[in-house]
């Protein structure tokens, strides 16, 4: 990833993206998180799970055929009617993982939030995106009842 790819996106999307999320998608541009890493623990139950949300992988800066990127965050916005000014981080449509500018600016750092659109409901997971980074884990030692939808 490039510097020129930050500054588009940046410009294309609007916001100012986290360093944290930056130095990050420098080592790795996007893909599959790994096991040890992939949830994020909640206090209250969610559509998905009792206990935590799921952070199966991170989408990238820049356009590839076939592959959903942060680019493409307006556009899933509008299609699935989720609140503005977010950039999506991870989901299937039904549920995401994003940056939400709502409370900080369009310049500010944004909190990390869960939306399920099902439920018209959202669930703030971290006040920023490093302290989100630091509190994924994997299921292993979470207990749960309810599987996911």
């Amino acid at each position: 990833m490039t510097d020129e790819m930050v500054e588009d996106a940046e410009r294309l999307l609007g916001i100012s993206l986290p360093a944290s999320l930056l130095t990050l998608l420098r080592v790795q541009n996007g893909g599959g998180v790994a096991e040890r890493w992939n949830v994020f623990p909640t206090p209250v139950p969610t559509s998905w799970n009792d206990n935590h949300v799921p952070f199966g992988d991170l989408l990238g800066v820049g356009r590839r055929e076939r592959m959903t990127s942060l680019l493409d965050a307006p556009y899933l916005v509008e299609e699935w009617d989720l609140p503005a000014p977010i950039v999506l981080l991870s989901g299937d449509g039904h549920c995401w993982v994003a940056l939400d500018y709502r409370a900080c600016g369009r310049q500010g750092d944004p909190s990390v939030t869960w939306f399920d659109t099902d439920a018209e409901s959202d669930l703030v997971l971290a006040p920023d995106f490093e302290s989100f980074v630091e509190g994924l884990t994997s299921t292993d030692g979470l207990a749960s009842s309810v599987q996911p939808v």
